[in-house]
């Protein structure tokens, strides 16, 4: 049977459906629903024509009213305008659950990239022996983080899910439920929600989706690939930060990290006790069915209370079932054994934690904490630090303290809360390990880590205050900055030189594990650097760890957009030759990629697959991904004029109050979709140091001009087009996949912009040249991405990933429109000094921070 092209299956299952759907939802019994189903596709063609015309935002919205609504008043206005927001935003959920609806049609589950296409791959060519060994080796661990990039609430992703299932089955009665409860269910929240609600939030991936597709994948591994009943390597895990990553979130306390420790563990206990209930049904076989009712009342009762007695180990859990499998198979014909099968593998992978806790906290904060405590040690008279420690050199204070055996019993003592804080979460981490096995909360990540006395001061207060000479935490500094990522080796070198640290290493396998940050890589030192940047640091670590004996476990801090490490990830990994450690893949999921990426079975499973296949590849074609002498000569070349270009940008008198006054970054604060500050610092004024990477790049998202995926990269290029060497970089375009996948993401970036939408800023007093600048880089970049891969459009390789985003910025459209109109405002009111209370001026303000939610959900990876 022929398989239509991934365009037809797009257009057939997803934009038919929803052009369908879309008039359905238009005909909901509520007033207000209908009017505004009227009148917003008359708005949406005002946009249309404005913009093709070149007028700005404030005319297209003054034509419509003028054109279609000329009674209204400015009040009557303003309402309709907000119920614009409202119905856009709904039609993005519906767009959602129905591509949702229709992924497994798209995109073919058994195709390139899957496990499926992977094992008949070996099988032909004879390397199944060879697959086999590389799984048992290999790891993939997803990561789950808390930031606030998730603008749906619970509520409303619960409908999506609902929904997605409704439009599956084709239930029209129940699609036409969930349109009605999808108009009547608010998208805004009120209050923050607290690390607790995030972690809850994050959970219920866990138990809805992950349980189950991290157990199909393992369970295709051990029964297709192996087939020989014994265990193997866990190839896919995860991890957790909610609860755990402090990093200048000042509301997760020492209670939180623990609170979400418990929690995670009653909800692992509560799958297996659901998968034991459905197994008794199956069991009831003399010798099986009183072992498994047994077996079943010990987790429901542990699930519900973590101090019963009745408790066992995740260790006999398991033992528990084998001995259950081997009666099966020897009395009863081995009925439903695979269903035995299936839950001891996720109770191989999964244990009594669901996932692995990681801890966070930023090393300047460790500094002063930890110099509080020496003085305190110091001070206390018996402690192994001499009483000049802190006038010793970095090498000198190093060595006190990797021998540091001294003792911290009262925590309560030290009067600063942060000393308290950071002190009682080291002790948790090894109350979690009691409870939740050691891989419940068994690494430690120092963010904006600059030296080794970053990584010595948190391995030393690791041990005195908990661990003393059994440290079962890794110990993982993370690089960000473009000059912290070329400092990082001779760092590690330090590191690995120190007896004391090599023999922790020692005890862990010999295994160090380094995070790189993507997202704060880009705001540093623009795209290519940043990419370019991370792979020579993962090069020359790799060569470092190497060197003694270390295998370095990289952990990739990567957003959603291209902008922050996004994209085609799985196109990275199979990208990075031989030179990369490659053992494992680690990566940060957050936010809108959870939802997008794995917020269903389908998903979740073909995206997995993707990245454990990414690995295989890599190893496979590790001498191909080479990067000849020549080649990285131009690669470097492009990186340092793009770093260069992006450096005067952003030194640019106007950089910082262009963000402050013609973006949406100030309204990212308003929105609570997340427990932590829009920004590190605790000044008014607007510092770039103190800018997160989430609201940075979400608000060039939000502009449309999405400067962080594409700014330096026209100039670099040019710059060999005017030499006339514009056949070196057609040579490294097709030499490296590294650099192809770079491009092509970055052209996601380029096709998600619309500058049409800002044009207007081209005649601001201020800001004009400004804007121009940003406009110039985009049109560079645009034509020498186009004549270096030969396509006619950007995109023209992705044709259905095109057309998704085409639909989806059509949706939007209209409220991109409305919020620059009400920015515009905004800014009036600014240069008229109109006072910050002033109720007009609230009003728009609150236009730009409701219209947030429908443009950042709409673009699925903007943030």
């Amino acid at each position: 049977m022929s398989v239509e092209p991934k365009l037809n299956r797009f257009n057939q299952t997803v934009l038919s459906k929803y052009n369908i759907y879309n008039s359905i939802f238009m005909t909901l019994p509520f007033d207000a629903v209908t009017k505004t189903g009227v009148l917003l596709p008359l708005f949406h063609e005002t946009c249309e024509k404005g913009f093709a015309n070149g007028d700005d935002p404030t005319t297209i919205v003054n034509t419509f009213f003028e054109k279609y609504q000329a009674r209204r008043n400015e009040k009557s206005q303003i309402d309709l305008l907000f119920r614009f927001i409202q119905y856009i935003e709904r039609q993005v959920v519906l767009f959602d659950a129905i591509e949702d609806a229709a992924f497994p049609v798209v995109n073919n589950m058994d195709g390139v990239g899957t496990l499926r296409n992977l094992k008949g791959n070996a099988r032909s060519e004879g390397k199944l022996e060879e697959l086999k060994d590389f799984l048992e080796e290999f790891k993939v661990r997803i990561v789950l983080t808390a930031h606030p990039t998730q603008f749906y609430p619970g509520s409303v992703l619960g409908i999506i899910t609902n929904l997605t299932q409704a439009i599956k089955e084709n239930d029209l009665n129940g699609i036409n439920n969930l349109f009605g409860q999808l108009g009547k269910t608010p998208f805004f929240k009120h209050k923050k929600p607290t690390p607790y609600q995030e972690a809850k939030s994050l959970i219920w991936y866990l138990e809805n989706v992950f349980y189950k597709t991290f157990g199909d994948i393992y369970n295709y591994i051990q029964t297709n690939i192996y087939d020989d009943g014994k265990k193997h390597n866990d190839i896919i895990n995860i991890g957790f930060w909610p609860g755990g990553d402090r990093d200048g979130n000042p509301f997760v306390k020492p209670e939180t990290t623990l609170k979400v420790a418990k929690k995670l563990k009653k909800a692992i206990l509560k799958k297996y006790y659901q998968d034991l209930r459905d197994l008794r049904k199956k069991l009831t076989f003399r010798g099986v069915e009183e072992r498994i009712i047994r077996l079943e009342t010990i987790m429901y009762e542990y699930s519900i209370d973590l101090k019963t007695k009745k408790a066992i180990s995740a260790s006999e859990l398991r033992n528990e079932l084998l001995s259950i499998r081997d009666i099966i198979v020897e009395q009863h014909q081995s009925l439903y054994v695979n269903e035995v099968n299936n839950l001891i593998n996720r109770v191989h992978l999964f244990d009594y934690r669901f996932a692995s806790l990681d801890i966070r906290q930023d090393s300047r904060i460790h500094h002063s904490v930890f110099t509080t405590v020496i003085d305190s040690l110091i001070a206390r008279g018996d402690s192994s630090f001499p009483s000049n420690y802190h006038d010793l050199s970095e090498a000198e204070q190093i060595e006190i303290l990797s021998k540091a055996t001294d003792d911290i019993k009262d925590l309560d003592a030290f009067e600063d809360e942060m000393v308290r804080n950071t002190l009682k979460t080291i002790a948790i981490i090894k109350d979690i390990q009691k409870a939740n096995g050691e891989r419940g909360a068994n690494r430690y990540i120092i963010s904006n880590n600059q030296t080794a006395l970053n990584v010595m001061q948190l391995f030393a207060m690791l041990k005195i205050v908990a661990f003393k000479e059994d440290l079962t935490v890794d110990v993982a500094p993370l690089f960000e900055t473009i000059p912290d990522l070329e400092n990082a080796p001779g760092v590690m070198e330090q590191l690995y030189q120190n007896p004391e640290y090599r023999a922790h290493l020692k005890a862990r396998g010999n295994k160090q594990h380094i995070m790189l940050g993507f997202s704060d890589g880009t705001k540093d030192g623009g795209y290519l650097m940043a990419n370019w940047g991370i792979y020579k640091a993962k090069e020359a670590l790799t060569a470092m760890s190497r060197k003694y004996d270390v295998t370095a476990i990289f952990f990739d801090g990567r957003g959603g957009p291209p902008a922050r490490g996004g994209g085609k990830t799985h196109n990275f990994y199979s990208s990075l030759g031989p030179t990369i450690e490659d053992k494992e893949v680690q990566i940060t999921i957050q936010g809108q990629t959870v939802s997008s990426n794995f917020g269903t079975n389908d998903s979740s499973q073909y995206n997995l697959e993707q990245l454990i296949s990414s690995g295989i590849k890599n190893r496979i074609d590790g001498d191909k991904n080479r990067l000849s002498d020549e080649d990285r000569a131009v690669m470097n070349d492009l990186a340092e004029t793009s770093y260069q270009m992006y450096k005067d940008f952003k030194s640019h008198e106007c950089f910082i109050p262009y963000l402050e006054r013609m973006s949406t970054l100030k309204y990212y604060a308003k929105t609570n979709i997340g427990s932590r500050p829009s920004k590190r610092g605790k000044s008014d004024k607007l510092v770039f140091s103190d800018l997160r990477a989430i609201p940075f790049v979400g608000s060039w998202s939000q502009l449309k001009q999405n400067v962080p995926g594409f700014y330096g990269v026209g100039t670099a290029l040019k710059k060999y087009e005017d030499n006339g060497e514009w056949d070196k970089v057609v040579n490294l375009y097709k030499n490296s996949k590294f650099f192809k996948t770079l491009l092509e993401n970055s052209m996601m970036s380029l096709t998600k912009s619309f500058f049409d939408l800002t044009k207007y800023m081209a005649k601001d007093e201020e800001f004009g040249g400004f804007w121009q600048i940003i406009f110039d880089e985009y049109q560079i970049t645009k034509r020498l991405l186009l004549k270096l891969t030969g396509y006619e459009e950007l995109m023209e390789n992705e044709p259905a990933g095109k057309a998704s985003i085409q639909v989806r910025e059509s949706i939007v459209l209209p409220l991109l429109t409305i919020q620059q109109y009400a920015l515009k405002k905004v800014q009036d009111f600014d240069k008229a000094d109109v006072p910050k209370d002033d109720p007009q001026r609230l009003i728009f303000e609150k236009i730009v921070t409701r219209s947030l939610f429908g443009n950042i959900n709409a673009s699925r990876n903007s943030a």
